[in-house]
């Protein structure tokens, strides 16, 4: 069941009605995958499911049923596109767990051997190194699929 304090006018539930401009790398009837535009490292990028959820704590079992293999995915991509050694993927729920945006989703972020996670800073990455690796991630992802 939805929360009832879910906010409908959160950043990702305008970025899933269009409402926001987004570096989108895949999109189906369940989630959209974009890149993060704050990234904690090269490649970046959020699953956001299409159902309104604040969090995994009162998602659908049926939403995250379908949004895992998706992750999966792109976690899959991520490695590959980026070169990467391995792959984080992190989903906060709550403000004292870290949670900033209450729409479910969740970080895939590719990794390499003794490179730290920049902070979340606030400073938005420069928007042509978005595009150019939501443009890699595509490239790996349609390998995937």
């Amino acid at each position: 069941m939805t929360d009832p304090f879910y906010d409908s006018n959160n950043i990702f539930a305008k970025i899933l009605r269009g409402e926001i401009p987004s570096y989108r790398v895949y999109e189906d009837d369940n989630a959209i995958v974009f890149m993060d535009v704050m990234p904690q490292a090269p490649g970046h990028a959020l699953v956001v499911p299409r159902a309104a959820s604040r969090n995994m704590l009162d998602a659908d079992p049926q939403t995250l049923s379908k949004v895992i293999p998706i992750v999966q995915k792109i976690a899959r991509a991520s490695k590959e596109a980026f070169d990467a050694d391995g792959v984080t993927v992190v989903q906060f729920n709550e403000p004292a767990a870290g949670q900033s945006v209450f729409h479910l989703h969740f970080h895939v972020i590719p990794r390499h051997e003794g490179v730290p996670l920049k902070p979340h800073s606030g400073t938005m990455e420069d928007g042509a190194i978005l595009a150019a690796n939501a443009e890699k991630l595509k490239a790996a992802l349609a390998e995937e699929l």
